[in-house]
């Protein structure tokens, strides 16, 4: 059953649309407040192929989905046009035991995953219409041309509006005014104007930081950059707009909230993206493209693997407006570039990449990005392929790096320069023919591009499969499963495929059986054979030796793999997910290896108690059909590291 098709059933199930208040998710289930919970049908629900059980507790009914829970809220929010609290404490989103690069990767791909499909479109409309048009099947004045062109290009031309409305509601602020601050990014005499060969004057002249000023804001200059099809000045802009908007509401009465604050905004961000955030995004550009050119000129192929490497992170942060700069004044001056040359590799091998990610995945939906994207990046648009499919996977988009810095060192290696400024990914190829013709120059930039898609296709073979579908499996879910389909919620491997092992007690306590603990997804044996344990303290240690794959942002809960294939679920009493994360202090992050014994999380156990909570915490197997028998081997007062189950 396709996510849309089990969404549909739920809405209808709980009552529709209309009878639901609210819907976060936590570890297992979909949280609803119903408006009237007469109205929903337990039964049919509890028959639904993905739903594992039905469960009403404090004020909420509860849809029991297991494994796949994120990706069916997912699914469910947008199928119902529910505004989407996310997981409870969503906000955090686990977002204390992210490295700084895991939170910035985690924030790009949020933004960018609703623009996927249009972008995707856009981007194949672009390329074959540069092919229309280098084929001679179309003339640039044509009608047809410029439509298809429209078309294609509309979307990475109003990028910072696009990414206005998706980064505000990242930051929580109105989406109009998201897209407000893009548009004026992209207001028309402001674009006109950065493209001016007239400037009042130049400020920093000398230097890297030279700049032109066209025009000034209260007296101050205003460094020119074109922001269309820019990234990061715009989310940046809304983030400090989230900022300006939290004072704006203290301090302003209600009676004028409704348009004093979008007015305060305004007034102050726009004025503080000009002055501030692009100019430093231009300055950041030219000192990079300074230290390229003055490696280019110790030696073309180390310039060459450094700008291969790192061009795509270039691209991401903006900065790469700079290298577009000095070649336009090396093409003024000498008649050619030999710099921008050096980055034609990475479009390929972001290609050769995203190849190979369509012959590894099992994921439809995975492959749906995929294919367009490969084709779209074969004319060199490749930010489907960079937002949509490897930068979140992180290790393919390293790889893409890699594919890349061995595209330009060959470029930088056979001298390769660039005449004209025309198209990306096989057009440009014509950029590097000069008086000359198709001399050495061209022919490296062809192997470099051809290097770098081959490289990366077989980087990924070999290297990125895992990541393909299991990490994003993660990182979705939330959970030890990856597996994607939704019918899979309830449905375990054949027994016996695991071998034996034996896990010790996470926590100090009574042992209870399973099937007397208050909750009857647990105490059914529904998320997997298990036991459970009355703590006396508030620290939760590794029963198993084996890695983190699931930390809740709450501290609540947390999921473990072990070295031998068992999936252990730890949930600290029932429903104390709605102490909001407060008294729970989780000592781990994802991925990370752990040892039995190994403290995972400190709680407060009496605030636990006087919260009214039961304290009661399973510790469940939830692939226990991977297993003959998983029996409890402990009874009575029990200790950390103390035999607790054999799996068997």
């Amino acid at each position: 059953m396709a996510y849309e098709d089990l969404s549909n059933e739920i809405i209808a199930d709980v009552g529709g649309k209309d009878n639901v208040v609210s819907v976060v998710h936590c570890t297992t289930r979909l949280r609803f407040k119903l408006k009237d919970m007469k109205k929903a049908n337990d039964d049919k629900l509890k028959a639904t192929d993905g739903v594992i059980s039905v469960v009403k507790s404090g004020g909420q009914y509860q849809v029991v989905i297991g494994n796949n829970v994120a990706d069916v809220y997912d699914t469910l929010v947008k199928v119902g046009g529910f505004s989407g609290g996310g997981s409870i404490s969503a906000t955090a989103a686990d977002n204390s035991n992210m490295s700084l690069a895991d939170r910035f990767i985690d924030l790009i791909s949020g933004i960018f995953n609703p623009l996927l499909g249009a972008m995707c479109a856009g981007g194949m409309i672009k390329g074959f219409n540069a092919m229309f048009l280098a084929f001679g099947w179309l003339s640039a004045t044509s009608g047809t041309y410029v439509i298809l062109n429209a078309i294609g290009d509309s979307l990475f031309y109003f990028l910072p509006i696009i990414l206005g409305i998706s980064s505000a509601k990242k930051f929580g602020i109105n989406t109009y005014l998201g897209a407000t601050l893009g548009a004026a990014l992209c207001y028309p005499s402001i674009v006109a104007m950065t493209g001016s060969k007239t400037a009042l004057y130049t400020v920093f002249k000398g230097t890297f930081l030279e700049a032109p000023v066209h025009m000034t804001f209260l007296g101050i200059p205003v460094i020119s950059m074109n922001y269309t099809s820019s990234v990061i000045p715009i989310i940046i802009a809304v983030w400090f707009a989230s900022k300006v908007q939290k004072v704006a509401r203290k301090i302003v009465p209600d009676v004028v909230k409704t348009f004093l604050v979008p007015f305060i905004v305004l007034l102050i961000t726009v004025p503080v993206t000009f002055l501030v955030i692009g100019p430093v995004a231009t300055w950041l550009g030219n000192g990079v493209a300074e230290i390229v050119s003055a490696i280019y000129n110790f030696s073309p192929v180390i310039a060459g693997i450094l700008m291969g490497a790192f061009w795509q992170v270039f691209v991401i942060f903006g900065v790469h407006w700079g290298f577009v700069a000095v070649m336009m004044t090396n093409i003024a001056a000498m008649g050619f570039d030999p710099i921008i040359g050096l980055s034609f590799a990475a479009s390929f091998a972001q290609t050769g990449v995203v190849l190979a990610m369509i012959f590894q995945t099992k994921d439809e939906k995975t492959r749906s990005l995929a294919i367009p994207a490969f084709v779209s990046g074969i004319f060199g648009v490749t930010e489907p392929a960079i937002y949509g499919l490897t930068l979140p996977r992180k290790k393919p988009f390293i790889l893409s790096c890699i594919a890349s810095a061995v595209g330009g060192g060959l470029i930088g290696l056979f001298g390769t320069k660039t005449y004209i400024m025309a198209g990306m990914g096989i057009f440009a190829i014509p950029c590097a023919m000069g008086k000359n013709g198709i001399d050495m120059g061209v022919y490296g930039l062809m192997i470099g591009m051809a290097a770098a898609i081959i490289l990366g296709f077989i980087l990924q073979m070999l290297l990125g499969k895992k990541s393909v579908d299991e990490n994003l499996a993660e990182q979705t879910a939330g959970s030890a499963a990856t597996n994607s389909s939704a019918d899979s919620a309830a449905v375990k491997p054949e027994a016996s495929s695991n071998k034996e092992e034996k896990l010790v007690a996470p926590l100090t306590g009574q042992v209870v059986p399973l099937s007397q603990v208050k909750d009857e997804v647990f105490s059914s044996g529904s998320m997997g054979k298990g036991i459970a344990i009355k703590p006396k303290d508030g620290q939760v240690c590794s029963p198993l030796d084996g890695e983190v794959v699931m930390v809740f942002p709450t501290g609540h809960a947390i999921g473990l793999k072990s070295n031998s294939g068992a999936e252990v679920m730890i949930h600290i009493g029932m429903d104390t997910v709605e102490l909001d994360g407060k008294g729970f202090t989780t000592l781990v992050k994802k991925d990370q290896k752990v040892k039995k014994g190994e403290p995972l999380i400190n709680f407060d156990l009496e605030a636990v108690k006087k919260a009214g909570f039961e304290t009661a915490t399973p510790v469940v197997v939830t692939n226990s059909n991977n297993y003959h028998e998983v029996n409890a081997v402990a009874n009575g007062t029990i200790t950390i590291g103390d035999a607790l189950l054999d799996l068997k």
